[in-house]
Formats: C-alpha cells, sequence, structure tokens
C-alpha cells in the first residue's frame, strides 16, 4: 500500500474521533449569521454567498462518509470568514486601512505604495494558501497522484477553479450589469484584474504546497 494511503487511512481514522469540524461550523455559521444582518450591500452579498450556499452543504455532506484533517478544516474556515467579511463591505470596500489607522495611526495603503483596495488579492491570495491542503487530501483520497504529479495536480486544480470563478464574475457582471454588476466584479478599474487575481492564487498555492512538502521531508 502506498505511504500516502496509509496516511489518509490514519489521518481519517484521527478526524473520525475530533469535534474541531463541528465547533468550526458553529463559529462560521455565527460570523456569517452576524455580518449578514446588515451588509453594506445587499444584492452584492446575495451574489457573493451564491457558491458559499453551495460549497457548505457539499462539506457538511462529504464528512458523514469521509473527512479531511483538523489543520485543513481550520484553514477553510479562515478562508470563509475572510470571504464572508469581504461580502459584508463588498471586496472593494473592506475598510482595512481604517482599521490599520485606528491600530496604528499609519496608513498601510501609503506604507507600501497602495492606491486601490487590495483585500480582494488578500482573499485570492489566502484561496490558493488554504483551500491547497483540503485539496491535496482530495487528491490522495479519491484519485491518489504520483511522484511529481502529486505536487502538480493540486496547484493546477487550484489555479482552474480560480480561472472558473473569473468566468462566473464576468458573467454575473454581464447579466446584472450597472452598479451589482461593477460591485461584484470588483475590478476598481485595473483591466488585469481578473489576471492578477488568478496569479495570487496561484502564488497562495505554491506557497502552501512548498510548505506542506518541506513539512513531509522533515518528518
Amino acid at each position: 500500500m502506498a505511504w500516502h494511503a496509509i496516511k489518509w487511512q490514519d489521518m481519517r481514522r484521527s478526524a473520525r474521533c475530533s469535534r474541531t469540524p463541528n465547533w468550526l461550523l458553529g463559529a462560521y455559521l455565527c460570523v456569517w449569521a452576524w455580518l449578514g444582518i446588515s451588509p453594506l450591500y445587499r444584492e452584492d452579498w446575495l451574489l457573493e454567498n451564491v457558491l458559499v450556499l453551495i460549497a457548505l452543504p457539499l462539506f457538511i455532506r462529504s464528512a458523514r462518509h469521509w473527512r479531511f484533517s483538523d489543520a485543513s478544516y481550520v484553514c477553510l474556515f479562515v478562508f470563509f470568514v475572510l470571504h464572508a467579511l469581504g461580502a459584508h463591505y463588498t471586496y472593494s470596500a473592506v475598510p482595512y486601512d481604517a482599521w490599520a489607522r485606528a491600530l496604528t495611526g499609519h496608513s498601510l495603503n501609503d506604507a507600501v505604495g497602495w492606491d486601490r483596495n487590495h483585500f480582494d488579492r488578500l482573499v485570492h491570495f489566502s484561496y490558493g494558501l488554504l483551500v491547497l491542503p483540503a485539496s491535496v487530501e482530495l487528491f490522495d483520497r479519491v484519485a491518489p497522484p504520483r511522484g511529481l504529479w502529486r505536487t502538480l495536480l493540486p496547484v493546477l486544480f487550484i489555479m482552474s477553479h480560480s480561472a472558473i470563478y473569473e468566468l462566473i464574475e464576468w458573467g454575473a457582471a454581464t447579466l446584472f450589469g450597472g452598479d451589482l454588476g461593477q460591485a461584484y466584479l470588483g475590478t476598481q478599474g485595473d483591466v488585469w484584474d481578473a489576471q492578477k487575481d488568478t496569479a495570487m492564487a496561484t502564488v497562495g498555492a505554491v506557497t502552501s504546497m512548498t510548505v506542506m512538502r518541506l513539512r513531509e521531508r522533515r518528518s
């Protein structure tokens, strides 16, 4: 039996005994409900949560048969919370710079020379960084790759999802148009926004994969 198959079986037995996913689900639902009470732009909030309302039930249903590791669930929780925050304010209006000023007295954007709101870039990077561990476990479970493919396929998986999401954004913006379409698309005047978002997800995935492989070599 391949080493990754053995590792998956051990992880699965451990996950069955853990209540961490249930606690994380409860915490996320509380955060989601709180941020959904009075979002800045209700129609955009609804659009942003369409994929959440599809993905979350799938994760809950899959947990009845097999589970990800607790570490992967923690990563997914952090990503979903970041997304809920973006949906509450709309991604281009998350006031992280105002928070930085309140905490430190200095502008984060001025300090690094940014001239736009980069919260969307952070979340795209976080998608690659935080979703990749679950993707690795998914491949190890349903279609175990070997050799170099075990590193490449999860990264390509994240890249494909990122590109598909950009197509969904474009389609929704075209369909709804007007202020709602612009709020959902969130390009902030950057004609290369879709490409940069995909690139950030790729960088996040590569970073996460690198950390995972280094940890494997040390163990």
